[in-house]
């Protein structure tokens, strides 16, 4: 190899380093965000199956902003950035439904649940059952707030078709959310309380006394939807068939939850005693 020769590939392995060195790093695809709006009654079960999600989609990072039901609705109505609504009563996706604000073809049911009636595990109502409230004399009774809350509507309602409205309705106390029911009989602020099942079985400082019958409410359906807000909907879909498959199915039903039924409609109330 002569001189020249030499200098050529000494000038060319130089000018391939400095190439290297003053090129930019590779861009990496970074994380898409879902966004999802989802009732304080998912909480506990979506901390459980979160992870397993992002786990499976890689590509994907889940923000959650939690609240009321009806809260959440009325900010998704007024254009708020979200991809995803969960809330604790499906009645409240379809409200979205009817105003054209979801999504076609995303709309699920996933699950479902009772209303029960709870009291506090250190100072517990002398109270067995639904029909004792008409009898045995209580201080506080522990609801949702029907004008904010979906549990305080179911609530509203099965109290109303009981007839024990009349009774019990000076002795309210009234919660924002679910869980403020839960903390006012677990702290002894209520003597009593009426939740969803799915609230009350991850509480230890309650126990359920009574389940309420299905016909004197509006069946408790878990619904999800991707709403009109959405930007990543893609990963809206795949979260919304991941909210389907055996495995979260034994999830959620850990946490109290029911496999919802075919039949999503709200049955017909009767008036009168149960």
């Amino acid at each position: 190899m002569n001189r020249q020769t030499q200098l050529f590939h000494h000038l060319w392995f130089l000018g391939a380093v400095t190439l290297a060195l003053w090129m930019p790093p590779l861009a990496y695809a970074q994380p898409e965000t879902l966004t999802i709006a989802a009732a304080n009654s998912v909480k506990d079960a979506l901390r459980k199956v979160l992870p397993l999600f992002e786990g499976q989609h890689r590509e994907i990072n889940v923000r959650v902003i939690y609240g009321p039901s009806q809260t959440l609705r009325k900010q998704i109505e007024e254009g708020a950035p979200i991809d995803i609504f969960l809330p604790s009563l499906f009645e409240e996706i379809e409200q979205l439904e009817a105003k054209g604000l979801v999504i076609q073809g995303t709309k699920r049911i996933y699950a479902s649940t009772s209303l029960v009636l709870i009291t506090g595990t250190t100072l517990p109502a002398p109270i067995a059952s639904i029909q004792d409230l008409r009898t045995i004399p209580i201080r506080r009774l522990a609801i949702g707030d029907p004008s904010v809350s979906s549990v305080g509507k179911v609530t509203s309602q099965f109290l109303k078709y009981s007839k024990l409205e009349p009774l019990l309705k000076s002795h309210y106390v009234l919660g924002e959310h679910s869980r403020a029911v839960l903390d006012l009989v677990a702290k002894g602020e209520a003597e009593i309380g009426i939740v969803y099942r799915t609230d009350a079985v991850a509480d230890n400082h309650v126990r359920i006394l009574d389940t309420a019958s299905a016909e004197s409410h509006t069946p408790v359906h878990y619904g999800v939807a991707a709403v009109w807000t959405a930007k990543n909907i893609s990963g809206a879909g795949d979260f919304i068939e991941f909210l389907l498959t055996p495995q979260i199915q034994a999830q959620l039903k850990e946490h109290g939850f029911d496999q919802a039924t075919p039949d999503v409609g709200v049955v017909q109330r009767r008036e009168g005693k149960p």
